[in-house]
């Protein structure tokens, strides 16, 4: 699973492709769909009582997306990228970046 929750993402195929990186808020589907914030918004209609909104309306929510349509966001680069795992000194395992191999956060701890 290299994206997670929480990562900055660039959508790059689809009806929300851009270049803004944007949010990851959650991960289904053992990593296979993600839902990015302000991406894939739908609207639901309600009648009045529902639990969500008992005064009825329009509900909007995101809907999640196929991992392979974003690419994670290097900080470093400020440029999508590809993402790779590495063992660090200690043992730890890490994700990185492969343009500028900046660290992306651990994945697991250091062996000891």
């Amino acid at each position: 699973m290299k994206i997670k929750k929480g990562d900055m993402v660039v959508v790059i195929s689809g009806d929300e492709a851009a270049t803004a990186p944007r949010r990851v808020s959650e991960v289904l589907d053992a990593g296979a769909k993600v839902v990015v914030e302000g991406v894939n918004v739908v609207q639901r209609h309600v009648k009045r009582g529902h639990p969500k909104s008992p005064s009825g309306g329009r509900l909007r929510f995101e809907k999640p997306i196929f991992a392979s349509n974003v690419m994670f966001y290097c900080e470093a680069c400020k440029r999508p990228v590809r993402v790779g795992f590495r063992f660090t000194a200690d043992g730890a395992k890490e994700r990185f970046c492969k343009k500028c191999n900046a660290a992306a956060g651990k994945v697991s701890p250091a062996r000891g």
